[in-house]
């Protein structure tokens, strides 16, 4: 079902990883090239670079003349060069890697500084993020979506106004009309019926209930034991495009027992919820010889209610382990035991 990429390519990833993060911003669109214009008989640097469907952007930098400027953005532009090369490498060797349009979008989340403040990558993506970083190859991960969360026990540290964060891509994104006509909007997507949809998530009692966020001019959907979830979020990221983006995403645990949640209380949705328990178990196969004490340790962290929920669909985990997982296997039904 999984196989390991080789350490050689592991540890090539982990360089990349490495060397995003300590880049701060990060260049958006193509890595591009340095031009000049002539104003009023003066030149002026400008970056020409491409963002997705062709699109040709402009962005200044400031006189020609000025040789520390100059050196500064070519090395950024080099960097810029270096990092889709490397992303495109990946790619072929297995990784998972998302389309341009979400790299845009991350990309310009991760420049304002939101991940580090606090917002966390949920859903497909993570999952992507989280496979790649457990050194797993297997096929390839696609989604439409962007799903967003923040704990709702902490503000985050910055103020963004999450619409404004979105247009500023130069993608077309548009509100989408709550359930209800008088229901804020919890997401933006781009027009078309496959158009990239970004959602905001947060912890509620009610599923889908909106949940406002001030810190982001913006409505949460509320969705049960999130708070669970997104506590002591780690740092990652994610391959897209032809970049490296730095962002934060759920514990490996936390994430497999919310995921096998979601896959039995989904309504109308088998898709999506066969979808939850095809990542919950992939990725507990991941861990390999980690998997007992991970899982048992998540397992113990939950609340008491998540944990009832969950007695139900754990003999569905255990059924899907081959003889060579009996340990995983064992440690599976003593979670079902009274914990103390």
């Amino acid at each position: 079902m999984i196989r390991l990429h080789d350490e050689p390519i592991r540890t090539q990833y982990a360089e990349l990883k490495e060397r995003a993060r300590a880049a701060g911003t990060l260049l958006p669109g193509t890595p591009g090239s340095l031009i000049t214009h002539k104003v009023k008989g003066r030149d002026y640097l400008y970056r020409a670079y491409y963002v997705v469907q062709s699109k040709r952007l402009e962005e200044y930098i400031g006189p020609a003349d000025n040789a520390q400027l100059r050196a500064e953005v070519a090395g950024r532009i080099e960097f810029a060069e270096w990092m889709r090369l490397r992303v495109n490498q990946l790619r072929d060797l297995g990784f998972q890697v998302a389309d341009r349009q979400s790299a845009r979008v991350l990309l310009e989340l991760h420049n304002r500084g939101a991940f580090e403040a606090g917002l966390v990558l949920v859903g497909t993506l993570a999952y992507m993020a989280r496979l790649n970083d457990l050194g797993v190859a297997t096929p390839g991960s696609r989604t439409m979506d962007i799903d967003l969360a923040r704990e709702s026990r902490v503000k985050l540290a910055l103020q963004m106004k999450f619409l404004g964060a979105l247009k500023a891509t130069t993608l077309p994104f548009v509100e989408v009309p709550g359930l209800s006509p008088r229901a804020p909007a919890t997401s933006a997507k781009l027009r078309g019926a496959g158009g990239l949809r970004v959602d905001v998530l947060t912890a509620g009692t009610k599923l889908g209930a909106p949940v406002l966020l001030p810190e982001l001019d913006w409505h949460a959907q509320g969705i049960p034991f999130y708070d669970y979830l997104l506590k002591d979020a780690e740092r990652a990221a994610v391959l897209a495009g032809g970049h490296c983006i730095p962002v934060r995403i759920p514990q490996t645990g936390r994430f497999i027992w919310h995921k096998l949640y979601s896959s039995r209380h989904r309504r109308g949705e088998p898709e999506k919820a066969s979808k939850d328990f095809q990542q919950a178990l992939t990725l507990t196969l991941a861990l390999q010889d980690d998997a007992p004490s991970v899982l048992k340790a998540s397992y113990r962290a939950a609340p008491a209610d998540l944990r009832k929920k969950l007695a139900a669909v754990i003999p569905s985990l255990s059924r899907e382990l081959k003889d060579e997982y009996a340990e995983l296997r064992d440690a599976l039904r003593s979670l079902r035991l009274p914990l103390a």
